[in-house]
């Protein structure tokens, strides 16, 4: 009987919200959220900048960093307005169309970086596996093709979503978990039939971040195998270290999306203020760390960087 006594509505809006738990929290991480977006807005579209205009750039791997810079910046500008409203403006609302839209852009600009982090682990295979034939394999239309599918795959899949949870009735309120919306934490606040939701979600999961990491790990596993097959330690050396960047960032991406992925199944487990420090780091880190690694780590990237700017500075 309580089902039919639930009273539904759909929402206009919702109500982000922010740390909770932490007093204060508002006053130093403003600043700090605001200085992550300007270091990450302007570290990727240096990248981009670099790839574009440097020769010493044009090959494969640094064509699909540029795609991953392009896929981190759509990610970041998507959640810039409402994080920012939520911990300097100390505004809390947000339309429920908004909240669909920014939902699907920071679903599809997550599976299209992870196609891309799968595209440059074949692309460290095929460099290290078969170097003769390295540009005769990842020629620039293939290149473009890969970017291009793991675009119209994020699309297609995040697609759905929005329609999904237009469909529902909601009835348990309308305060959501982060200073942003994504998909299971809008679906929470649902009632009715939201098992479609729950088996598209893991649906998502599984064939969309789950498959990129499975071939991610089965690319790495061919590339220590030829890595073992070449006779000098240092050969080996120089081939891993080609690896060291691409590999860095694989972990800081996946892992606290599977923290995050897991702690949503068993929400009434965890406290509040692990959900929104996982939710922050998750989508806030990879996209600052990503250009900061490879300049760093990457000496192709950091000459080009330098010879940037004296010519700037001249």
């Amino acid at each position: 009987m309580s089902e039919f006594n639930t009273t539904t509505f759909q929402p206009s809006l919702f109500i982000l919200t922010g740390l909770r738990g932490l007093v204060g929290a508002r006053m130093w991480l403003g600043p700090l959220l605001s200085l992550m977006y300007i270091t990450t807005m302007a570290g990727n579209c240096t990248v981009i900048y670099l790839v574009r205009t440097e020769r010493s750039l044009q090959e494969p791997q640094y064509h699909f960093l540029s795609m991953l810079a392009g896929a981190d910046i759509v990610l970041s500008f998507s959640t810039l307005f409402s994080v920012l409203k939520v911990f300097i403006f100390d505004l809390y609302e947000i339309t429920f169309d908004s909240c669909l839209a920014q939902l699907f852009f920071i679903h599809t600009s997550s599976s299209v970086g992870s196609g891309i982090l799968l595209a440059m682990a074949f692309d460290r295979f095929v460099a290290i596996s078969h170097p003769l034939q390295y540009t005769t394999i990842l020629t620039n239309s293939r290149v473009t093709k890969m970017g291009l599918a793991a675009f119209l795959r994020g699309v297609a899949l995040m697609t759905p979503l929005p329609i999904l949870l237009k469909r529902l009735p909601f009835c348990k309120g309308q305060m959501l978990s982060y200073s942003y919306c994504i998909h299971p934490n809008v679906m929470k606040l649902a009632c009715g039939q939201v098992k479609i939701n729950i088996f598209y979600g893991l649906v998502l999961v599984i064939f969309s971040f789950g498959v990129d990491f499975l071939f991610i790990a089965i690319s790495y596993a061919l590339i220590f195998q030829a890595v073992m097959g070449i006779a000098s330690r240092e050969g080996q050396m120089k081939a891993l270290n080609t690896c060291l960047s691409h590999i860095f960032i694989v972990f800081i991406y996946y892992g606290p999306l599977l923290a995050i992925t897991v702690m949503h199944r068993i929400s009434h487990r965890s406290s509040p203020i692990a959900h929104a420090v996982l939710g922050n780091i998750y989508l806030f880190m990879p996209p600052m760390l990503n250009p900061i690694v490879y300049s760093l780590k990457t000496k192709q990237i950091h000459s080009a960087l330098r010879k940037s700017l004296k010519i700037q500075i001249r």
